[in-house]
């Protein structure tokens, strides 16, 4: 064997016992890719529901909204009917009567209205609250998977250990997610 087969040979196994040490940080990354991924759906499930929320929210409102409306419609015909004079008094007093049914029927209708949109909108604030810390995870994530990246660059372990520490970040972010109400 000659001198520069031996170099070539001793090479070729630093080469592979390089490649065996970095290893670890390529799996790192696979599992870090995995991570961004659940935490990209979870992030995007949870900004949809918020959406679906804030529509229902709205649609509540609007139901508010127009019992209010005729609410407001009955009072101002209830008290027309107090100051007309009408020449049937018995039909003009079923009138009133049947106003003054429909405005408590609306009165108890208009609280249970505003109760519902309060708590749609209640809810609408939790998901996007949870929404934001999936994207912060997300976002702490993906700055680990591309420090990370960059030790097989540079072949410096410093490198992947300040990736662990922001996936690590990323992970707690997205888990605090469960301890929202």
């Amino acid at each position: 064997m000659e001198p520069n087969e031996a170099q070539e040979l001793q090479e070729q196994a630093e080469h592979i016992e390089h490649e065996r040490s970095l290893r670890p940080v390529a799996f790192t990354m696979s599992v870090v890719a995995v991570l961004v991924a659940v935490t990209t759906v979870l992030g995007h499930r949870t900004h949809t529901e918020a959406v679906l929320d804030q529509n229902k929210a709205t649609d509540q409102w609007n139901e508010y909204q127009a019992h209010k409306i005729r609410s407001n419609d009955t009072a101002l015909a209830s008290d027309l009917l107090s100051v007309v004079t009408i020449a049937n008094k018995d039909a003009a007093t079923k009138i009133a009567k049947s106003y003054a049914d429909h405005q408590a029927k609306w009165t108890d209708e208009l609280k249970e209205d505003k109760e519902k949109a309060q708590a749609l909108e209640t809810k609408v604030e939790q998901a996007e609250a949870r929404a934001n810390r999936f994207d912060l995870g997300e976002a702490l994530l993906e700055i680990g998977l591309v420090i990370t990246s960059v030790t097989l660059l540079t072949r410096r372990r410093a490198y992947w250990y300040l990736g662990i520490v922001f996936s690590i970040a990323g992970i707690v972010s997205a888990a605090s997610v469960l301890l929202l109400k």
